[in-house]
């Protein structure tokens, strides 16, 4: 299967509440999870919790994953996995903070990572690689952002780039993952294109697909879950899970838990980052 294979840092707010996303309503995490019927399905035992687009928001990912933890602690699962969809920088303002938590190892005891590759570190990887387009692109897509928390002045020449990122946030963006199965779930960044076979998807249509992704249903025969897209709410829907909840725009940051045929959604509300 192809996708298996100079502006001032600002500081982080304090970490933020999180509250569980419901189809009706939002609740405080002391509360049950509330789960309902899932469009894809785990065998028993099997739980993964997966995670939207970061976006530089290291204090809600940290208040997310600490609640994660809670869950897990409270529910023990046979086999638990984290899985985060990409997109860790750009936009918030603590993309080396988001990479310094997650290349440290198992930023969730207990449950086995899978990180995947979005978008946004494919660019900065062309970028690093010698890709003057990519390197525009990147920074007009909230890569300014991602420079100044690793104390880069935004007009710093490309080639000086990598000499200062810190190594463990390279090799980790080097390993990214672009696709992940299991049970009946496929995890990607973006999505697929629809009428082509699994073997054969594109890595660019994983990476930064929309339409007609989103807009024509297909039979994958799978449940897509996915990020990239932004929308107010988490995405449920027939096929597909989306989980971009506009974390470092303004939004917020989602998580999916997914075990047997169930899904439960939680959220941290965020209020960093903008659009540069």
């Amino acid at each position: 299967m192809a996708v298996g294979s100079a502006a001032r840092r600002r500081r982080p707010g304090p970490v933020p509440d999180v509250a569980e996303f419901a189809p009706t309503s939002s609740r405080r995490v002391d509360q049950p999870l509330a789960f309902r019927p899932a469009p894809g399905w785990l065998p028993p035992g099997h739980r993964v919790y997966a995670v939207g687009d970061v976006h530089g928001c290291a204090a809600p990912l940290a208040a997310m994953l600490n609640t994660i933890a809670k869950d897990l602690a409270a529910r023990p699962a046979a086999r638990a996995e984290l899985v985060l969809l990409g997109d860790y920088i750009d936009f918030g303002p603590d993309s080396a903070g988001v990479l310094t938590r997650l290349a440290g190892g198992a930023p969730l005891p207990g449950a086995a990572l899978t990180a995947l590759r979005g978008d946004h570190e494919q660019m900065l990887l062309d970028a690093l690689a010698g890709d003057k387009p990519a390197a525009t692109d990147w920074l007009a897509a909230g890569g300014g952002a991602s420079l100044a928390s690793w104390g880069i002045p935004r007009e710093a020449p490309r080639t000086t780039w990598e000499a200062t990122l810190p190594a463990a946030h390279l090799a980790f963006l080097r390993r990214l993952k672009l696709s992940h199965r299991a049970g009946g779930y496929l995890f990607v960044h973006a999505g697929l294109r629809p009428g082509v076979a699994l073997a054969r998807q594109r890595r660019e249509d994983v990476l930064a697909i929309r339409h007609p992704f989103l807009s024509e249903p297909a039979e994958f025969g799978v449940t897509v879950v996915h990020g990239h897209s932004v929308a107010r709410a988490v995405a449920v829907e027939p096929g597909r899970i989306g989980l971009d909840t506009g974390a470092g725009l303004g939004g917020a940051l989602s998580c999916a838990v997914l075990e047997d045929d169930l899904i439960a959604c939680m959220t941290v509300p965020t209020d960093e980052g903008a659009l540069r």
